[in-house]
């Protein structure tokens, strides 16, 4: 065979004065030129004459010739390099709005038609978990910490952030000394995934170099000695505790529940309590409850209040966490917990036969395998919680498909100046 001719690069984008049309993509406005070409453009919004540029990566805004009325000032300094936020420059309730029409575009793309709720919304400093990166400082005693470029691998050094708790940003300077004896050997490229509990930070340092033997006993005690220094509870490397002078614990419902290191838990207690609440309204009459893919027991916890739960996720540590906080919530109806890969064995119908409402709540993927159970089960009501509207439209589409009702939909923006809304559903029968 001839060998195959290398594709022509992509055309430069115009430069010129362009009115953007619409909004589209990953919060980027969408230019139509004269041409009728349609091009991805980060920081164009609605109804403005912009002037772009092509850089490596694609078209570039250069300028603004006549701003939208919804252009606002970003309020971090990192707007535009970070690659944590993307709508900072536009109006909340403008780029709220255009977030719901895009989730009710992702359910129509299903024929799935219902009452969308009004959003949840969270605050400035609100969140309080993130996975901060670092790279080599100035000194060897110090090192950089921030978040990815946008498009790129290079860091982009936090002085502060709008987004995160404040105690998470004021104690940057502490993780910064944290950090250098992560770096010791030059292939690592160390993670901290830092989260707020109620008894001080936890962090789980994921990216270290480990198969040149990992971290040194000398990097080891620093980091420990570093820790001690500040209002850390525990400190883990990939699991393994490095240091602990309390044991990072989260109230849900009643519970007090100890996380396993690197556990998941919702960025934003607001959001969460949101998300709870409309479980657990949507579960007010029942007379036994599963909570799948519960966690460590955002859900279940809260639902036990209502009737006893079956509660089923895929990690065990998250399982035994849940666990173990049982015995801090006295007066709950019954929990019963089970470690299982829903993906692989997912909860079949007939087991879930005397159960009248399920909750679901998978990662981004969605759970096409366990929908498919839920859909032949006898259950009269199931909440369905997302991180990905187009996996949820799809389950959802097999739900009714089986004859359940989409009744209503509530979107939470959890993640505050970023283009992701979540949701939590409601069906009946």
């Amino acid at each position: 065979m001839p060998p195959r001719r290398p594709s022509p690069p992509p055309a430069p984008p115009p430069e010129g004065l362009l009115t953007v049309e619409s909004v589209g993509g990953e919060g980027d406005g969408v230019v139509r030129t004269a041409e009728g070409r349609l091009l991805h453009v980060p920081g164009a919004l609605p109804g403005e004459v912009i002037r772009l540029g092509a850089g490596s990566d694609g078209p570039v805004l250069l300028s603004v010739d006549r701003a939208s009325p919804d252009r606002r000032a970003p309020p971090c300094p990192h707007f535009g390099t970070c690659g944590g936020c993307a709508l900072q420059h536009w109006d909340e309730t403008a780029a709220l709005a255009w977030k719901v029409e895009r989730l009710r575009a992702t359910l129509a793309l299903e024929r799935l038609e219902t009452d969308i709720l009004p959003v949840v919304t969270t605050a400035p400093g609100g969140r309080r978990r993130a996975a901060l990166h670092a790279r080599r400082g100035p000194t060897r005693t110090e090192a950089r910490i921030g978040f990815k470029a946008r498009r790129s691998w290079s860091l982009v050094e936090l002085s502060d952030c709008a987004v995160l708790d404040p105690a998470i940003t004021q104690a940057l300077p502490l993780l910064r000394r944290l950090a250098a004896p992560l770096l010791e050997h030059p292939k690592s490229a160390p993670a901290l995934h830092v989260t707020v509990t109620d008894t001080g930070l936890d962090i789980d340092v994921t990216g270290v170099e480990a198969r040149s033997g990992g971290l040194s006993a000398d990097a080891r005690q620093l980091a420990a000695e570093v820790a001690g220094q500040g209002d850390i509870a525990r400190l883990t490397l990939a699991g393994d505790i490095l240091f602990q002078q309390r044991q990072p614990v989260v109230r849900l419902g009643r519970a007090r529940v100890v996380l396993p290191p690197g556990a998941f838990l919702q960025a934003a207690p607001v959001a969460e309590a949101a998300m709870a609440a409309e479980a657990v309204a949507a579960a007010d009459g029942a007379r036994r409850i599963a909570d799948l893919f519960c966690g460590v027991g955002t859900f279940t916890f809260p639902l036990a209040e209502v009737a006893p739960v079956l509660a089923v996720d895929g990690s065990p540590p998250a399982v035994a966490a849940l666990v173990a906080a049982i015995a801090t919530a006295p007066g709950l109806h019954g929990i019963t917990a089970e470690t299982r890969d829903l993906f692989r064995r997912p909860v079949a119908a007939a087991e879930l036969r005397r159960i009248d409402v399920i909750v679901f709540d998978p990662p981004r993927a969605g759970a096409i395998a366990q929908t498919a159970e839920i859909a032949q089960s006898g259950a009269a009501r199931v909440v369905g919680v997302s991180c990905n509207p187009a996996t949820f439209a799809r389950d959802a589409r097999r739900l009714v498909d089986e004859g359940f009702r989409l009744e209503r939909v509530r979107p939470v923006d959890q993640f505050l100046w970023s283009p992701h809304l979540e949701l939590v559903a409601v069906f009946s029968r």
